[in-house]
């Protein structure tokens, strides 16, 4: 699935990317609007400023104060969220941050007491784990102090200043796991991507390189016996015909193996459909295949890629349940795929080509297809025998 079959608030485009500078206007702006909310603790002071309860100089100071404060602020929590200063700058704009707090604070009233809040935010966003764990503290202390100074009557925000530091300190420690998730995701797929192609590579050459070296060979000595033995050169050539047939059958039948389509791709690929189209899915986690015989998996796969279609873009499902289960019948073994959703729409008046094709693929495999609308929706199961280790006699 391409990213322009997602929808619009799932494309990468339009994600918030977490513990990543933004790209563009667009995205500074929805990181800006997840710090904004904070900024509700501004509004004691600003009522404060607004009273009147100062002189004009101080209400003055009061306001060139209160924008640097919360410039710095603003800068330092946007500024962690993408490309964050050197730790020196963070530890003197920290300290600025709990100067301005304690100094508003003594000077201006208790109604400042909240600016302590934004300094154990920043604290813990921006200093390192282990300064965090004494900054936080040390300005709740400074709070503490600073209240029972200006007799302060919130003691609320006490908690608020603690709790909001150390979920920080988690917030933070979440995004640098999530950074390092993605990389590791990333050099994963890098690596499968290198084993794939040694894979590839060895197999090539597995197949190939004796049999064009045994071409080469008889081509050479043909070549060498043509003028005077006719007889042993179309011999030769006989067997380099054989060869070329039994490499071009090796090739094909390797190229088949690439092909063939696996039930546990499929399952991860209806995952991320039934994602994108806003569809609730129930999936097996890692399904057991043992006893599943190449062709049923393939049959099965393809049943799964069908029915994960259909719901996608002719149900109108919220929901869908898969299931992949080994049961046992009357026939023996069989594995079994079922697809449930609770949309309404149908299959039309009669199986579609898709069903069509689907039941001949699963007779080539000795399987069977039940497809129909049930009281909550629509269900379509696949069955295919499994495979036994050993014959069973025939009972009663």
């Amino acid at each position: 699935m391409t990213d322009d079959q997602l929808p619009p608030d799932a494309r990468p485009e339009h994600a918030i990317r977490v513990g990543r500078p933004p790209r563009d206007r667009a995205e500074a702006t929805r990181k800006l609007v997840w710090i904004l909310p904070w900024l509700i603790f501004l509004g004691s002071p600003v009522r404060d400023l607004d009273s009147g309860a100062h002189s004009t100089p101080a209400t003055v100071a009061g306001w060139l104060a209160l924008a640097a404060f919360t410039g710095v602020y603003l800068t330092l929590v946007f500024r962690n969220m993408g490309r964050p200063f050197s730790g020196p700058a963070v530890g003197a704009l920290v300290g600025l941050l709990g100067t301005l707090a304690v100094v508003l604070c003594v000077t201006l009233g208790g109604a400042w007491i909240g600016l302590f809040v934004y300094v154990s935010v920043t604290c813990g966003a921006t200093l390192p784990q282990r300064a965090a764990y004494w900054a936080v503290g040390a300005n709740t202390l400074a709070m503490l102090l600073v209240g029972l100074y200006v007799g302060s009557d919130d003691w609320s925000l006490v908690l608020v200043v603690l709790l909001l530091g150390f979920a920080m300190m988690g917030v933070k420690q979440l995004v640098r796991t999530t950074v390092e998730l993605r990389r590791a995701r990333a050099t994963v797929a890098q690596l499968a991507a290198n084993e794939e192609r040694l894979r590839l590579a060895r197999d090539l050459h597995d197949l190939l390189g004796h049999s064009l070296s045994l071409i080469t060979l008889k081509s050479e000595l043909a070549g060498r016996m043509l003028p005077d033995h006719p007889d042993k050169a179309a011999r030769q050539v006989a067997d380099i015909e054989q060869v070329s047939r039994q490499a071009l059958v090796d090739v094909r039948a390797a190229v088949s193996g690439y092909r063939r389509t696996r039930l546990s791709a499929e399952l991860a690929g209806a995952q991320v459909a039934l994602n994108a189209a806003d569809v609730i899915a129930e999936l097996p986690a890692e399904p057991d295949l043992d006893g599943l015989a190449e062709e049923g998996e393939s049959a099965l796969a393809w049943a799964l890629r069908e029915a994960v279609t259909n719901v996608v873009r002719h149900s109108g499902a919220s929901h869908c349940t898969i299931e992949v289960l080994r049961r046992q019948t009357l026939d023996g073994p069989v594995w079994e795929l079922s697809v449930e959703d609770n949309g309404s729409g149908g299959s039309g008046a009669g199986p579609g080509n898709g069903l069509t094709g689907l039941t001949e693929r699963l007779d080539k495999a000795g399987g069977t297809l039940e497809a129909g609308r049930t009281r909550h929706g629509f269900r379509l199961v696949a069955r295919v025998p499994a495979a036994t280790s050993a014959p069973v006699g025939s009972g009663a």
